[in-house]
């Protein structure tokens, strides 16, 4: 490889790091957290709560920060977000009332919500639409990698002090917020000052509100969809094979974990030759399909390998629609990438606030109406990805 190439993939592999990194240290301290709560004598409902805390803000900062991010630049808005959540994790170390949680959680909240749309927008400033979708796919992979790997390696830190994952994952993210030093900035300047521009014009209210006139509002709507589809099967996942399966921790982590690592390979090694051999609305409709597909078939009971089989099928194809709708959102933005990005990082939002609710609520009425609730939902969400190709191809008809 040469130096020039070297030098242009240099970003990406950066960024790549980075968000490694930052939910690595976010995965580190799931699996302490029940333990953690009962210095505070708190259970359930507190843990809920942070989740609360954490999502709120990332809903109300996500389109904030990438409104600024198309006005200061995308390298100021990741390092701040990197910053916030280097203060959040230390303030949850350091922590030793339950109210002091919830300002870390809230704080943790606003470094994401500054942070993803920035390094999304960076993304799309960096590539060519042709290049895009693996831009996103191996971004995608990489958040997930952490993910995966954070809870494991967070058990074991745990060995040595119930608060010391969490002092290792701010020393994770204040590592990150140096990579991102050498980061060049993508955001010409005349760019920032068009979107400063046009940001005096119209509130944040309205823009919000716009939005749903704009011609990228079914993708956002599919981000809020899928999104929906991943947490409503993720969060009543462990309950209902215990139920119906009598399955123990151990064989239910192999089944998340392998379905992770399946959802990573489809990110990075095909997601790319995918898109080029079918284009971006087929492989959406296709993925919603088995993606439905795989929920329903959740409610067959047969045994160990066929849910592992099933699993796979959801997160492989669960796995190509993010992604796939991410570099149709950029492609879409022109000079508002770091708006839209925020745009889609709230809509994420809304599905994970969402979509452990309807699902547990569900799952209280009966075990298997989350998967088929849910079933239903992706496969009408198909229409949408209809509509859209017909606009598109009238548009690429008239632009030629």
């Amino acid at each position: 490889m040469s130096k020039e190439n070297i030098k242009s993939k240099l970003p990406l592999l950066i960024l790549m790091l980075n968000l490694f990194i930052a939910l690595l240290g976010q995965g580190m301290v799931i699996p302490i957290l029940p333990d953690y709560l009962k210095q505070f004598n708190a259970a359930g409902s507190a843990a809920g709560y942070l989740v609360a805390a954490f999502g709120a803000a990332q809903f109300i900062f996500s389109p904030i920060g990438g409104q600024l991010s198309d006005k200061y630049g995308r390298k100021k808005m990741i390092l701040s977000g990197l910053f916030f959540t280097v203060i959040s994790d230390f303030m949850f170390a350091i922590s030793y009332k339950l109210v002091e949680l919830y300002i870390a959680r809230f704080i943790g909240g606003i470094g994401l919500g500054i942070m993803v749309p920035s390094v999304l927008a960076y993304v799309a400033d960096m590539t060519t639409k042709e290049t895009r979708a693996k831009g996103m796919g191996y971004l995608s992979a990489s958040m997930n990698l952490g993910m995966v790997l954070g809870p494991g390696i967070g058990g074991i830190i745990a060995g040595f002090g119930i608060r010391v994952p969490y002092f290792c994952a701010s020393g994770l993210g204040l590592i990150a917020t140096l990579l991102t030093f050498i980061l060049p900035e993508t955001l010409p300047l005349e760019k920032r000052n068009r979107a400063a521009k046009w940001q005096k014009q119209q509130s944040i209210g309205k823009q919000l509100i716009q939005s749903v006139h704009a011609p990228y509002f079914k993708h956002l709507l599919l981000i809020l969809v899928m999104t929906f589809g991943l947490v409503n099967y993720e969060t009543v996942y462990s309950l209902y094979v215990e139920h119906r399966y009598g399955f123990a921790a151990d064989k239910i982590s192999v089944l998340i974990t392998l379905g992770a690592v399946i959802g990573i390979i489809t990110q990075v090694g095909l997601i790319d030759k995918v898109i080029k051999r079918f284009g971006e609305y087929k492989l959406i409709r296709f993925s919603l399909v088995m993606s439905a597909i795989a929920l329903f078939l959740m409610i067959v009971k047969v045994n160990f390998i066929y849910l592992l089989l099933v699993s796979s099928i959801f997160f492989a194809f669960n796995s190509f629609l993010r992604p796939t709708v991410n570099t149709m959102l950029a492609n879409e933005a022109g000079d508002q990438q770091g708006f839209v990005s925020g745009l889609n990082t709230t809509y994420t939002s809304i599905g994970n606030i969402i979509g452990p609710i309807m699902a547990g609520n569900l799952f209280d009425a009966h075990i298997y109406l989350p998967y088929t609730v849910g079933g239903f939902i992706l496969l009408g969400t198909i229409l949408l990805t209809k509509q859209e190709k017909k606009l598109y191809v009238n548009g690429v008809v008239e632009n030629e």
